[in-house]
């Protein structure tokens, strides 16, 4: 794996970071690259194998920086079960990286609470975390939240009316609004932050177009996406560790501005090294935040702001 051109890493010798979705690609090559940077990564994934197996991957080359605690954001009980047991064992948390996701299921799928699974494993699940950890990270002298949103948020709609999409499924339009959720999340985060005065730095960052295990873990090898992906690989695509050159940088720049969102500079956002992205103006609408953040706190059963 290689950075950026000109890119280098700050010393993060004491900074304890969390990374859903570890086990593989952007997820993965980020806490590699931060474990190498000296920081005290968590693998915070579904699979214990490939969670395990990650994490001694890391230590190769990192020794003693990675752990594995086991995290599957499709089912509360075990969100809750990972935040206790991580501030049972750590008590100390830096950056949280929300970047596990599923896309694009080829079918309708639920979580074990009986939600859409795109919405409850890239949202729900992570507004959940978020809200059981956030007095933890608030501890941190620079506490840090990423968010891992997409270019397909620029095509997505938060669709009120049917959220579940129990009506008419979509397994497009269904991903589009779980990742332009994730974005209205870090937003509306660091607003009430900046509102409450609490000092957290709320960020997002998105991969462009990289060959991680996203696709074929989603629609499959044998959809019209990935077939699509394929043929385009030389021309669009981008390697996965390319892909976490994004998050990579929001979770370390010094100089991030309150709201950040990275992504690749280079066509249509698609590949490139990492730099500022574009938010679409319906990403930033404060009404639908507040709707939105409403509604997740109904659904997941907690209200997402620092204890006294």
């Amino acid at each position: 794996m290689s950075l950026w051109p000109g890119a280098k890493l700050p010393d993060l010798n004491g900074k304890s970071v969390i990374i859903t979705g570890a086990n593989s690609g952007i997820g993965y090559y980020t806490a590699l690259e931060l474990a190498k940077a000296g920081a005290n990564v968590v693998l915070a994934c579904r699979s214990q194998a490939k969670g395990e197996a990650a994490t001694a991957m890391v230590n190769a080359q990192a020794p003693g920086r990675a752990t594995f605690l086991p995290l599957d954001l499709a089912d509360f009980a075990s969100v809750h079960a990972f935040a206790a047991a991580y501030k049972e064992r750590d008590g100390r948390l830096d950056i949280l990286i929300n970047n596990a996701g599923v896309m694009a299921l080829p079918q309708r799928q639920v979580t074990a609470q009986g939600f859409e699974m795109q919405l409850g494993v890239n949202f729900l699940g992570h507004f959940l975390l978020t809200a059981l950890l956030l007095t933890t990270l608030m501890d941190a002298p620079a506490p840090r939240l990423v968010q891992i949103s997409s270019v397909a948020h620029k095509s997505g709609k938060i669709a009120f009316g049917d959220l579940q999409y129990e009506r008419r499924y979509n397994p497009w339009a269904v991903y589009q609004q779980s990742k332009l959720a994730m974005l209205i999340f870090a937003e509306e985060l660091q607003r009430r932050s900046d509102a409450g005065g609490w000092g957290l730095l709320s960020l997002a960052a998105h991969p462009g177009i990289a060959a991680t295990e996203l696709i074929t873990n989603g629609p499959g090898n044998k959809s019209l996406m990935a077939i699509g992906m394929n043929l385009a690989k030389a021309f669009i695509l981008q390697p996965g560790d390319a892909g976490a050159w994004p998050t990579i940088l929001a979770a370390v720049d010094e100089h991030a501005k309150p709201g950040a969102y990275y992504g690749p500079q280079g066509f249509m956002e698609f590949r490139g090294p990492p730099g500022p992205a574009k938010i679409m103006p319906r990403a930033l609408d404060t009404a639908t935040a507040a709707k939105l953040w409403a509604v997740a706190e109904a659904l997941t059963g907690v209200t997402l702001k620092p204890s006294p």
